[in-house]
């Protein structure tokens, strides 16, 4: 193997696929299949969302973060001060500082999972009315489900698009190897590629939300990720590389 495609951006810290190129002389390369973008006032108002109605809101990336805000600022609205704020994990939650003075008593963060959220969530804020900031790209239904045993009041809300990246000019028959993350990744490649068939190219999918898009599309998957036994992309490639 020679070849391997990764779609994301290159990462901050290369170590680990460095270490892979090192130890098995394979190139790797990293094309995002799409790119995220705030919606447009018009196109957040036809989900018939008031954000007003909302004094807890639940964020699971610095997209959904960034969107609510910007969106807030477009639509003239004033975020109230008492205002709450539950996130996935403490780096989302660090990131509200961008927008807002941090103050612990009204942000709370997880671990990453949907139940680390939905613990959060203690009698006093039972009574809270939620909004949960979603991409179109994102699966809410195990957060929700879990609110839904809770008896929260909640609604979801789309605050952020997926846009299809302009693959024309990568070679997809050069690679042996592709990760994919995101249900976008699967959007994108078919309508980059029309006619695409996987013939020998190799998959490995990393995350939930991806194996499910990637069967309905009919792509043949080789390594699911992430596990107790593989974490990280990266180990996932390995995985495969020491076969």
């Amino acid at each position: 193997m020679k070849k391997i495609l990764v779609s994301q951006k290159e990462p901050g810290n290369k170590a680990p696929y460095d270490a892979l190129t090192s130890k098995y002389g394979v190139e790797i390369d990293f094309h995002p299949f799409f790119t995220v973008e705030p919606l447009t006032s018009r196109e957040f108002r036809t989900q018939r969302v008031n954000i007003q109605d909302y004094n807890a809101v639940v964020f699971s990336s610095r997209h959904a973060i960034d969107a609510y805000f910007a969106l807030c600022e477009e639509l003239r609205i004033k975020v109230p001060e008492s205002q709450k704020y539950f996130c996935s994990t403490e780096a989302v939650a660090m990131y509200l500082q961008k927008h807002i003075v941090y103050r612990k008593r009204k942000i709370f963060f997880g671990t990453g999972s949907p139940d680390s959220v939905a613990a959060l969530i203690s009698p006093k804020h039972a009574g809270e009315n939620f909004l949960i900031v979603t991409s179109d790209s994102s699966n809410s239904a195990p957060l929700t489900r879990l609110f839904d045993a809770k008896g929260l009041s909640y609604k979801t809300a789309v605050f952020v698009k997926s846009v299809t990246a302009d693959l024309k000019d990568l070679d997809l028959s050069s690679y042996e190897l592709a990760v994919l993350y995101n249900p976008a990744d699967v959007k994108s490649l078919f309508e980059n590629y029309p006619e695409f068939k996987q013939g020998s190219l190799k998959f490995i999918s990393y995350g939930r939300s991806i194996v499910k898009a990637m069967e309905e599309a009919g792509l043949r998957i080789d390594i699911q990720a992430p596990s107790p036994d593989i974490p990280s992309a990266a180990k996932a490639i390995e995985t495969y590389l020491s076969k």
